[in-house]
């Protein structure tokens, strides 16, 4: 029997993307274009749910605590046409944390810490910044998140857990899972074991 359809979107853009700076639990506003994003994702689960004779008030709505990932569910809820804050919180959906790393890019850590940034790019997978957590253990906290999905749900996350649910799917090899590039404005369907993106 097949088991839930997840549609995943990570949360719109913001300042600290276009800057290249490492998020992780920094709560970082939406910028204008992360809105026009979360609404445009909005309108493609609309098109989905309507080309598969779904009523969008039936799944499960889901979203990290974080704010930009909060305000990227509510932005699609309204362009569905549900009430925005009828979406359950997760802790388990939190994006990866980089601890003493965040704020900073990756060309500022390479002069500030080369070492650890060396091993990172040796095995970006199990590697854990200082203070922070590695893709590893973002795989297994989304595993125990998706083994409690019972109904088709829409979440709003990150592109870390992303890629660990990827890794825990066996989508990707957990060494290439890190490497993924999770966009915005794109909703990624998870069905059978499969991963389809539609933009």
């Amino acid at each position: 029997m097949p088991g839930p359809v997840v549609y995943y979107v990570r949360h719109g853009e913001t300042d600290w993307n276009v800057a290249g700076r490492l998020q992780g639990r920094h709560d970082v506003p939406l910028n204008r274009n992360g809105h026009a994003q979360a609404v445009h994702c909005g309108q493609i689960l609309r098109d989905l749910f309507a080309k598969d004779g779904r009523d969008a008030a039936a799944f499960d709505y889901l979203s990290s605590p974080l704010g930009r990932a909060r305000h990227t569910m509510e932005l699609m809820r309204e362009a569905l046409g549900l009430d925005a804050n009828g979406y359950r919180i997760d802790q388990r959906l939190a994006e990866i944390a980089f601890g003493e790393w965040e704020g900073f890019t990756i060309a500022q850590l390479h002069s500030r810490d080369p070492q650890r940034i060396a091993a990172r790019e040796q095995d970006k997978w199990a590697f854990v910044p200082p203070g922070g957590e590695s893709y590893k253990m973002v795989a297994a906290r989304m595993g125990e998140w998706h083994r409690g999905v019972v109904h088709d749900c829409v979440v709003a996350a990150h592109g870390g857990t992303a890629r660990g649910l990827i890794a825990y799917l066996g989508i990707a090899h957990a060494a290439a899972a890190p490497l993924i590039d999770i966009a915005q404005g794109i909703v990624y369907v998870f069905r059978d074991g499969e991963m389809t993106r539609f933009a």
